[in-house]
């Protein structure tokens, strides 16, 4: 490496999908200084900033072009001309390339991108000039842009500002890799600095058919009604939802939900899921309870964040009591066990708010909550 500070990376593109991604991570580590590279910049400041860089992203590329002839234009010529001023000029920086999956195929886009492919692959083995090439499949996630480059992109940004989507064959099969992931892996490589050519690949790959990918944003949309959460926290439904959210307007960032009123307080139902049960809060008046009732087989879990409370429990057969006190000074989690009959009173003088996790979602038909005196 030239510098003896940061390490001086020139990105191209910067200012696209994976740029803008990439350039915020590398930020985020504080090694790095970023030279950028855009459309309609000159072929000077490219020299310039080739002149300069330890190393290389090469991001920049046409994909949806108003003429068939900038796949070439852009795609390979871009990349000639920086393989020429590090030839010319006997600079081994290494580069890193943002290539594609479609470099195999006989369509004019991957035709581009596999002439660039070569062009590198020359560099390498003329130049000494250290390359690593990523053949990409969609790529999706926050910042992509709709319309463009991801059919992802486009139905998260339609969905999430109530416009319509088309499907023209829903059967069509996916393959697709989540922004992080792909940054993640390019970052290992400006570290690693591998030596000759290189093509690497990235673990995660998604496969998702057309059609499972409109409704699986689609419920995104609707769950905001039915309060019940996908399973948002691993693979690919995850990344989904991340990518889906990051396309809301910020009018639709909070949302109602329904409130339940009567002389005690309010009890309001956040948060719904599949297999773990629902989040809730409620507040008591000061001198009213809530509660007076027992369970077969379901579970709660207790949090006073505001208030004093007490808790009462009884033994429905053998009528064995046991009381708790907590306060939201002293943060404490308590549990209803079945069996018990249990109440919540509030006993100081401010109205009580307490959160609630249950283990299973309220069924009207099946509540599995008896009334009965603790």
């Amino acid at each position: 490496m030239k510098s003896l500070g940061l390490t001086k990376v020139l990105i191209t593109g910067s200012n696209g999908f994976i740029g803008k991604n990439l350039a915020l991570r590398m930020k985020e580590e504080g090694k790095y200084e970023i030279l950028t590279f855009e459309r309609g910049d000159s072929d000077q400041h490219l020299s310039n900033m080739l002149l300069n860089a330890d190393l290389v992203v090469h991001l920049a590329g046409e994909n949806r072009p108003k003429s068939p002839d900038l796949f070439a234009l852009v795609n390979t010529g871009l990349t000639l001309k920086i393989s020429k001023i590090l030839a010319s000029n006997s600079i081994k920086t290494s580069i890193i390339f943002a290539s594609s999956a479609q470099a195999t195929m006989a369509n004019e886009y991957g035709q581009s991108k596999l002439a660039a492919e070569k062009v590198l692959k020359k560099l390498s083995e003329k130049n000494g000039n250290p390359v690593s090439i990523f053949r990409l499949p969609g790529v999706f996630g926050k910042w992509c842009r709709s319309e463009y480059n991801s059919v992802v992109a486009t139905f998260c940004h339609n969905i999430a500002n109530d416009l319509p989507i088309h499907v023209s064959d829903k059967d069509v099969n996916l393959s697709l890799l989540h922004i992080d992931n792909v940054v993640e892996s390019m970052l290992g490589a400006i570290k690693e600095c591998r030596v000759g050519l290189n093509y690497i690949s990235i673990d995660d790959e998604f496969q998702i058919t057309v059609g499972d990918l409109a409704n699986q944003i689609k419920s995104f949309k609707e769950r905001r009604s039915s309060l019940v959460s996908e399973k948002v926290g691993v693979g690919l439904i995850r990344a989904l939802y991340s990518t889906y959210i990051s396309y809301l307007p910020p009018s639709a960032f909070s949302y109602s939900i329904p409130s339940h009123n009567d002389e005690r307080g309010v009890f309001v139902e956040m948060l719904k899921t599949q297999d773990s049960g629902q989040f809730s809060f409620f507040t008591a008046k000061p001198r009213t309870s809530r509660g007076g009732h027992y369970h077969h087989t379901k579970t709660e879990k207790f949090l006073v964040v505001k208030g004093n409370a007490r808790f009462n429990f009884r033994h429905i057969l053998s009528n064995e009591t046991h009381t708790i006190e907590t306060s939201g000074d002293h943060p404490e989690i308590v549990e209803t066990v079945p069996g018990w009959v249990h109440d919540i009173s509030n006993i100081g003088d401010d109205d009580l708010v307490v959160m609630l996790w249950a283990n299973e979602i309220f069924d009207r038909d099946r509540p599995d909550t008896i009334s009965s005196e603790v």
